[in-house]
C-alpha cells in the first residue's frame, strides 16, 4: 500500500500524479487540502458511520505516511516513506523512532505478534525485531529478486499474503520478475505466486470468513475479488468495483480494510470509499489529505486510523473492524 518511492526511474508520487492526470510535480506541491465530509451514496452508509462523526488529527509533520498498525498497549506503528523510518505514534501526537529503513511501506502484525513490514529498498518482506533491527523473511521468488513489496496481511491460515508491484522499485535497479505479482509466504519461508494478472497490485484484504481475497489495482483504479481455496490458492478473479477519478490529484485505490460484516473501506479518489460485500458503493469519507492506508484500532477496534500524506487521522465508526491477527 503505498505511493512514495520509485517507478522506472520516477517517484511513485510522480506516478500517482500521472495516473491522476497531473503534471509530474513534488508531493508537497500537488494537493490543495479538502474539507472532511461524509458523502453517502446509500442510506446504509449511516449504519457504519455516524452523521456527526468527527475526524481527529493524531499526528502531523510527516513526509508521507503509510502502514498503520494499532498496538493494544495504546500506540500506532506508522511508516514514513520520505523520512525512511517507522515510528510509534501515540494519541497525544508523541513519536518514537522504531527503525531507520529505506522506504518502509505496508505493515501488519502476524499471529505471533511480530511486526512485519514491506521494505521497498530491500525488496523484501521483513520482521522488525524488538531491538530495532530487522530480519528478512522473503526477498526472492524462484531465484529472482522481488520488485518492491507494497502491502502485507495475515491470511486465515496464518500465512502472510503480500503484493509486489513496481511502484517503489528503486531508480536504476533492474526488475527481475517480469510481472507484478501477489504472493503467499508460509512460516517455512516458501513463497507461492497467487496471481500475476494485475497491473499494479496494491492493497489487499480477506473477507471475515476467509473465503474471498480482495486486491486493488492502483493503475487500473479497480478492486478485484478472488475465491480462496483451503491451501491458500486463489481462483475466479473478477472485478469487484471501480474507483474512477473525476479530477486531478484525487488519489487511487491503495490500502484497504474490512469490517466484521464484510464491508470494505478502500482508499481512493478524495478519501476512503466504503463498499458492501456485494460491490455496492455505500459512500465516501472525504479526507483533508489524500490517504494511502488505514487500519482498525482502539478498544474493540471500532476506530479507523488513517495515514494520509503528511498526517495520521482517527475516525470513530459504528462498526467493528475485522483484524485477522486479533481474537475478538
Amino acid at each position: 500500500m503505498n505511493w512514495c518511492p520509485r517507478v522506472s526511474g520516477i517517484s511513485a508520487v510522480a506516478f500517482f500524479l500521472v495516473l491522476a492526470g497531473a503534471a509530474v510535480t513534488p508531493l508537497n506541491a500537488q494537493s490543495s487540502r479538502r474539507e472532511f465530509q461524509l458523502q453517502a451514496e446509500s442510506p446504509l452508509f449511516w449504519n457504519l458511520i455516524d452523521h456527526n462523526a468527527k475526524l481527529e488529527t493524531v499526528g502531523t509533520g510527516f513526509g508521507f505516511t503509510e502502514g498503520p498498525v494499532w498496538d493494544e498497549s495504546g500506540f500506532l506503528y506508522v511508516s514514513d516513506e520520505t523520512i525512511n523510518k517507522i515510528f510509534r505514534l501515540y494519541r497525544d501526537g508523541k513519536k518514537e523512532e522504531v527503525i531507520a529503513l529505506g522506504d518502509p511501506d505496508g505493515n501488519t502484525y502476524d499471529r505471533q505478534h511480530r511486526l512485519i513490514d514491506c521494505a521497498s529498498v530491500l525488496r523484501a518482506i521483513i520482521e522488525v525485531t524488538k531491538d530495532g533491527k530487522y530480519k528478512i523473511l522473503a526477498d526472492h521468488f524462484e531465484g529472482k529478486k522481488l520488485n518492491s513489496p507494497n502491502d502485507v496481511i495475515v491470511g486465515p491460515d496464518g500465512a502472510l499474503y503480500f503484493t509486489d508491484p513496481t511502484l517503489d522499485l528503486v531508480a536504476g535497479e533492474k526488475q527481475e520478475i517480469p510481472f507484478q505479482g501477489v504472493y503467499r509466504l508460509d512460516d517455512k519461508g516458501n513463497v507461492q505466486l497467487l496471481t500475476k494478472e494485475l497491473t499494479q497490485p496494491n492493497g489487499l484484504a480477506f473477507s471475515p470468513d476467509g473465503k474471498r481475497l480482495y486486491i486493488d489495482d492502483s493503475q487500473e483504479r479497480n478492486i478485484h475479488a478472488y475465491d480462496v481455496a483451503a491451501d491458500g490458492s486463489v481462483a475466479n478473479g473478477r472485478i469487484f468495483g471501480e474507483e474512477p477519478a473525476s479530477g486531478k490529484h484525487e488519489g487511487v485505490p491503495d490500502g484497504m480494510r474490512v469490517d466484521k460484516d464484510g464491508n470494505l473501506f478502500v482508499t481512493g479518489p478524495k478519501g476512503i470509499w466504503v463498499w458492501d460485500a456485494k460491490g455496492n458503493h455505500l459512500g465516501t469519507i472525504v479526507m483533508p489529505e489524500q490517504p494511502a492506508n488505514l487500519n482498525w484500532g482502539d478498544k474493540d477496534y471500532h476506530t479507523l486510523y488513517i495515514t494520509a500524506t503528511t498526517s495520521v487521522y482517527r475516525l470513530e465508526t459504528k462498526t467493528q473492524g475485522f483484524v485477522p491477527y486479533v481474537s475478538h
